[in-house]
């Protein structure tokens, strides 16, 4: 039909195009932060890039939706603004009659929402954090950087090494503090060379002197060395001690409904209802008004986009500490929001005017038209 495959078409050429800022710009901001965050020792520098790609798979429901949101706003205003619209209307078409042609471009992208939501979104979470994991429990030798002090996993030496080369097996000007069985020793060597004795690995030093003092006593030791061996941490491969929520899958969330677990679910869940409502939510509002122009449209989109996902978020928080339950939560605030827009969208099908009592009648205007 004529009327749904112009609609489909302006609503693909939105989509693609609002669909490519946000991408832009949400990668853009990723990799700030993610950079940020490996300067300051969080995760691997080289896993950059990795990491910026698992976070941006993450926030692509947020911008499937946001994306879906105002490209319909977008569209349909402009259709709006040339007077499409008012054509369609002379032929008998409403508001009411956007939804089929709507809902047909919009459910593919709804159905990668859910997959993203439900299944993808913990993947990802996991897999950063199995990056950061593996970072944090990365040998003693993997920290060492030059010019910089490093802590070793279990946090009972410290190491500096002034310089290095042939890719971190030798240094120059090491220095080793130690704080173990209650004795505390500072080891210092003018060269130092990763050696294997065995299976395990050493850090062999020359020409260097070794203090070495037992807090019990108070008792210093002070020795000089033409060679020594320290054995070094090798990379803990043990399984991840903690397990964000946001990573574990919603076949678990569901099968442990504990209220950290149903405060997860309440987001996943909220990622596709708030797609869903935002269908109905931007044809009602889809419009235009000589007075403002079509960016007062695109202002309302931002500030209820904003306001929704807000609530998402604060309802997670809530539902968690257990101000309000699940079954409450949930037909609230989407089933709210879905009725506000259902009966906004048939506010401005039917031409209802709502006045105050005492004020005159305003003209009657076209489905779509504001006066």
């Amino acid at each position: 039909m004529l009327f749904h495959s112009s609609v489909r078409k302006e609503l693909a050429r939105s989509f693609g195009a609002i669909l490519v800022v946000l991408v832009t710009v949400v990668m853009t901001m990723t990799l700030i932060r993610t950079v940020g965050e490996a300067s300051r020792g969080t995760f691997n520098p080289t896993d950059v890039m990795i990491i910026m790609g698992y976070t941006v798979l993450s926030d692509m429901p947020t911008i499937l939706s946001m994306s879906l949101f105002m490209a319909i706003l977008t569209a349909l205003t402009r259709m709006f603004k040339d007077s499409e619209m008012v054509i369609w209307f002379g032929s008998g078409r409403g508001l009411l009659s956007l939804l089929r042609p709507l809902l047909r471009f919009a459910w593919p992208i709804l159905v990668v929402i859910v997959v993203l939501a439900f299944f993808v979104l913990p993947w990802s979470f996991a897999k950063i954090e199995d990056l950061r994991d593996q970072y944090e429990k990365r040998g003693d030798i993997a920290r060492i950087e030059p010019g910089k002090f490093q802590e070793s996993a279990n946090g009972d030496r410290v190491f500096f090494i002034e310089q290095n080369s042939n890719g971190k097996q030798t240094g120059n000007n090491v220095f080793i503090a130690t704080n173990e069985a209650g004795k505390q020793t500072i080891t210092s060597a003018k060269t130092g060379q990763i050696t294997l004795i065995g299976p395990d690995r050493f850090l062999v030093l020359h020409d260097g002197q070794r203090l070495e003092k037992t807090l019990s006593t108070g008792e210093m030791t002070v020795s000089m060395f033409g060679r020594y061996a320290a054995r070094v941490g090798a990379d803990n491969a043990s399984d991840r001690s903690y397990i964000p929520v946001s990573s574990v899958t919603t076949l678990e969330l569901v099968r442990q409904p504990t209220p950290r677990n149903l405060a997860e679910l309440s987001w996943r869940i909220g990622l596709v209802l708030a797609a869903v409502n935002f269908i109905v939510i931007g044809i009602a509002c889809a419009g235009m008004n000589p007075r403002v122009g079509s960016v007062a449209n695109l202002g309302f989109a931002f500030l209820a986009f904003v306001v929704y996902f807000n609530l998402l978020i604060l309802g997670k928080s809530w539902v968690q500490d257990g101000l309000v339950p699940f079954a409450v939560f949930m037909p609230a605030v989407h089933g709210g929001a879905l009725a506000a827009g259902v009966l906004l969208l048939a506010k401005r099908h039917n031409n209802w005017i709502f006045r105050l009592p005492g004020r005159r009648s305003a003209p009657t205007a076209a489905p779509g038209v504001q006066v």
